[in-house]
C-alpha cells in the first residue's frame, strides 16, 4: 500500500491551502468537489498529498490545544534555522527548537497560523 493523502478538518480550508502553497511550496492538485471548501495539496516531491477541508457538518479539532507530539505534520528541511525564521515571519509560531538530537537530527516544532503543529526535520541520516 502507498499513502495517497491524509486529511485535516480545519476552520478555513481556503486560507490554510493558500498559506501551505505560498510558504511550504505545495501545489493545489484538486479543489472543491464536495460543496464545501476542500483542497488536495501536492508536496514538492509529487508523491504526497495533504487534504484540507472545512466540512460544516463536523467539528473542527482545536489543534492549538493539542500537544504537538499527539499530532504534527513533519517536513524534510535542509535548513531548520532559516526556515523557522521565515515561517514565523509568515505567521507561524515557534513551539521549540531548532534543536539537535543525540542522533544528530535537527528538529523544530512550530504551529501554523491555525494551530496545526508542523515539524521541520533535518536528519543526520535521511529516512526517505
Amino acid at each position: 500500500m502507498k499513502i495517497e493523502h491524509f486529511a485535516c478538518q480545519v476552520a478555513d480550508a481556503d486560507a490554510v491551502a493558500s498559506w501551505y502553497s505560498q510558504h511550504l511550496g505545495f501545489t493545489v492538485k484538486r479543489s472543491g468537489e464536495a460543496g464545501y471548501p476542500m483542497h488536495f495539496l501536492l508536496d514538492q516531491s509529487g508523491e504526497v498529498m495533504i487534504e484540507f477541508y472545512t466540512n460544516p457538518s463536523i467539528e473542527t479539532p482545536v489543534y492549538s490545544a493539542m500537544n504537538p507530539l499527539v499530532f504534527h505534520i513533519a517536513f524534510v528541511c535542509d535548513d531548520p534555522e532559516t526556515t523557522t525564521t521565515r515561517l514565523c515571519a509568515a505567521g507561524a509560531a515557534l513551539v521549540s527548537g531548532p534543536d539537535e538530537t543525540a542522533a544528530g537530527d535537527k528538529l523544530a516544532m512550530l504551529r501554523d497560523p491555525w494551530g496545526l503543529a508542523i515539524q521541520l526535520c533535518q536528519r543526520a541520516t535521511p529516512m526517505l
